[in-house]
């Protein structure tokens, strides 16, 4: 392999010499060869979209000279739109603050800002494959000997850094990372499950069925009732994901090293803030209390609390379509799933609810992350928290994983749910718990007699009733109707 040399403070580093990337990088994939996960891409364009907002900030406050801005600018919203993914390859097991990630980014900006200066002032011909001159060290630092009349190369600290720190730029990421992902992803198949939900609820409405509690027969209730009941827990855990959403739109740009805002600008956090609201459209600000923001999670921790209730919302909901699913012929088999694909190797003919296995395991592994998440959130200390990368990590999988099992449940199983009618007849006329509707006649005690008559018989209710003369045909006709049972009645 092709090698150059590279230098940050530490000295010099061997890289692979085609990589847009620099010293630091080299050593984080050194020292932090840890498992398979790298950092999330939604890290790494949030990260860039802070180092292209910056930039342009930098240049209005006038700390930045303008060609240089643009160039930084320009090369971090390449990375920003996904162009250089290839150039970010650390392990999300690295310094709790996220530094390696954020110096990963400053390099290759640099990197593309510097060849795009150079390109303008037609020096590529004297410039190695990562700008630097051909036959010099290739060095971070801005002491590199140029030719006559280049420009000098952009260094990642002090110049795509400038007026940052890792510790604010990194959780600034993580919440506009996490942002982006509710809004593109998690919510709109949350609105679309509930849409098919609450579609079925209206066509539903006056399919009556048997209720159930303690997984034993109740009193009745319409299959409308059931799904919209669905859908409002959903329009729970919608409102409480919004409502989180405010807090995680707050970042903490502009307070640096340990939420001072030392080496910035007074105004920069506000600036870069509202630039990126702007560009990314969302409704982001500058932290009110930058310490806060730097030293705690209580913002992603509430938000992921929300997507942990929604996974249980979630994971009830499909329990519940599976159950009423199940046979074909010794379960319940009110509702008819989907039939996708074959469910057996040796079963033949055997259909599984397979979209309710994938939904619930991935409710399960949500569970998990919220337990991590917390403990991680825990663990600040003074002015930072140092488990910065695995809170991204987890929120962003939980928010990846519901937003696609949704969306996967909704069009392969939800939508194409039908109603087995004349099962949910049989179960409705057969349970003994419509006796409930006789209790006001004749009293609790006397009709629990007729129940348990029933079923100690293995006779309708309407047969032990009269069996025992506690009442008339006509009186149980006119007061057993299961129709009349789904809500309050006067009298």
């Amino acid at each position: 392999m092709n090698t150059r040399t590279a230098s940050d403070s530490f000295g010099p580093i061997e890289l692979p010499a085609d990589v847009l990337w620099g010293a630091q990088t080299a050593r984080s994939l050194l020292f932090f060869d840890i498992g398979e996960q790298r950092m999330p891409l939604h890290v790494v364009h949030a990260l860039a979209w802070i180092k292209w907002a910056a930039a342009q900030v930098n240049r209005e406050l006038g700390l930045l000279e303008p060609d240089r801005a643009q160039a930084i600018a320009d090369a971090a919203r390449r990375v920003a739109t996904g162009e250089f993914d290839a150039e970010f390859p650390l392990s999300v097991w690295q310094t709790g603050s996220g530094t390696q990630s954020n110096m990963n980014v400053n390099e290759v900006v640099a990197t593309l800002a510097t060849r795009a200066l150079r390109a303008s002032a037609g020096s590529l011909a004297s410039t190695g494959p990562t700008g630097a001159p051909i036959g010099s060290s290739g060095s971070s630092g801005a002491s590199t000997i140029l030719p006559s009349g280049a420009p000098r190369k952009l260094h990642p600290n002090d110049d795509v850094n400038l007026g940052q720190s890792s510790n604010d730029v990194f959780p600034s990421a993580m919440h506009i990372a996490v942002a982006q992902q509710a809004r593109l992803g998690l919510l709109p198949a949350l609105a679309e499950l509930r849409g098919v939900l609450a579609a079925k609820a209206r066509a539903w409405e006056a399919v009556v069925k048997i209720g159930r509690t303690h997984l034993q027969d109740a009193t009745p209730v319409t299959l409308g009732q059931e799904f919209g009941g669905y859908e409002a827990q959903l329009a729970l855990c919608g409102r409480s994901l919004l409502h989180a959403l405010e807090a995680v739109h707050r970042l903490a740009i502009g307070g640096t090293a340990v939420g001072t805002g030392l080496n910035t600008h007074p105004e920069f956090g506000a600036r870069v803030a509202a630039r990126l609201a702007q560009q990314l459209e969302l409704p982001l600000a500058q932290a009110t209390n930058l310490f806060a923001a730097m030293a705690g999670h209580e913002a992603l921790v509430a938000f992921h609390g929300g997507l942990k209730m929604l996974a249980i919302a979630l994971t009830k909901i499909a329990c519940d379509i599976r159950l009423m699913g199940s046979g074909p012929r010794a379960g319940l088999g009110e509702l008819q799933l989907p039939e996708n694909e074959p469910g057996s190797s040796i079963m033949p003919g055997k259909v599984n609810p397979t979209q309710v296995e994938a939904l619930t395991m991935v409710c399960a592994q949500v569970m998990g992350h919220d337990a991590a998440i917390g403990f991680a959130a825990s663990q600040g200390q003074f002015e930072l928290n140092v488990y910065k990368p695995l809170i991204a990590l987890d929120t962003l999988d939980s928010l990846r994983l519901l937003g696609d099992a949704m969306r996967s449940f909704t069009r392969h199983c939800v939508a194409g749910i039908t109603v087995n009618t004349a099962r949910v007849e049989q179960l409705l006329q057969g349970s003994l718990m419509l006796v409930t509707a006789l209790a006001p006649h004749i009293g609790y005690e006397r009709a629990a007699q007729i129940a348990k008559h029933a079923h100690q018989q293995h006779i309708p209710l309407r047969e032990a009733a009269l069996a025992l003369g506690i009442v008339t045909a006509q009186q149980f006709e006119s007061w057993v109707d299961a129709r009349q049972m789904l809500g309050p009645r006067a009298g």
